[in-house]
């Protein structure tokens, strides 16, 4: 049997030797080394040999397919040298063309002014909270004063996934939720980014678009702490010189309530088409928290007074960067996106 493994052993180095392709090696490896291959019959054999003869035999059987693995190895790496050379010979590079350029992504204009919106407030020392997008009925209206047969409804008809659950039609329910796990732990200080959804859709409003709420609950707050934040956020945003104006509005959450709005962005406030001719755009909606709401929240309204904001960060995004229709912002259209 030592014979046999000699003559095996000769053989495969010569087919190692003569193999000028990969096919051909592995058809070698196969035959020699594979589950039929001539070495593994005569491993299989071993079991008819006696205890010494058995060892023995084992021992150069291991030893020749040791060594037939190693050169099967360095033919491969041989043959793929051979083969990377013969692509360069075939393949001429001109080292000194310039390179082709990687594009490079931006970030959305809706995230830009959403992270632009975060950073004044963590500024001001709020935190940002966040909440479900698929809400109670109870936190995205009964909590916020707007009972089941309330007018106020119809202004944020949304999407309802049962009678009692649906689409949140903005994020103020975030606020209540913070106000029951923080009561009566003051202050309370958010801002809720998130995407928020009603039945709309054209050029200025689409069935899912995103919101940024804020809620501030102290001992002594007033709405002149309301329009000094305002005014800081209008100047950081848009530049110092905007003008802003509050405009008495009616929100079910809110007492007072108000609407502010910007000089225009277009003409500076002397009026042109974008504003219609007023020289103002409304940006935002704001307030006094009511009562009844903090009430719900868990607060005493006769000890604490809060103050509420909301505004849609589509719309700020597209005065910003003076874009003319909503659907731009979730089209994809790399043309536009690259802008920013």
């Amino acid at each position: 049997m030592i014979d046999v493994l000699t003559r095996i052993k000769d053989q495969a180095q010569q087919d190692i030797a003569q193999a000028l392709e990969f096919e051909s090696l592995n058809q070698v490896r196969v035959g020699i080394l594979g589950r039929k291959g001539e070495i593994t019959q005569v491993l299989r054999g071993l079991k008819d040999l006696d205890g010494e003869q058995r060892i023995e035999v084992g021992r150069i059987a291991n030893e020749i397919k040791g060594e037939l693995e190693g050169l099967i190895e360095a033919k491969t790496q041989q043959l793929k040298a051979q083969e990377l050379e013969m692509m360069l010979q075939s393949e001429r590079i001109d080292i000194t063309l310039p390179g082709r350029p990687v594009p490079t992504g931006s970030q959305h204009p809706i995230s830009r002014v959403t992270d632009e919106i975060k950073t004044i407030f963590i500024g001001m020392g709020f935190t940002v909270a966040e909440g479900p997008e698929v809400e109670m009925d109870y936190y995205n209206f009964e909590a916020l004063n707007v009972p089941r047969d309330h007018p106020a409804r119809d202004m944020q008809d949304t999407f309802y996934i049962t009678e009692d659950m649906l689409l949140r039609t903005h994020t103020s329910p975030v606020q209540v939720r913070t106000m029951e796990n923080m009561a009566p732990r003051i202050p309370v200080k958010i801002i809720v980014p998130g995407r928020v959804y009603r039945k709309d859709d054209d050029a200025t409003h689409s069935p899912m678009f995103h919101q940024v709420e804020g809620l501030l609950i102290d001992e002594r707050i007033t709405f002149a702490n309301l329009k000094a934040m305002l005014m800081l956020l209008a100047r950081e945003v848009f530049g110092a010189d905007v003008k802003v104006r509050y405009r008495p509005s009616y929100f079910p959450f809110t007492e007072p309530s108000a609407e502010m709005d910007i000089s225009c962005v277009n003409c500076g406030g002397e009026g042109c088409r974008v504003c219609k001719q007023t020289g103002w755009l409304e940006i935002l909606g704001a307030g006094m928290v009511d009562p009844r709401v903090l009430e719900y929240g868990g607060y005493d309204p006769e000890k604490y007074t809060g103050l509420a904001f909301g505004m849609g960060i589509e719309r700020i995004a597209m005065l910003k960067y003076k874009i003319n229709d909503m659907r731009l912002l979730f089209d994809n259209d790399k043309r536009f996106l690259s802008q920013f």
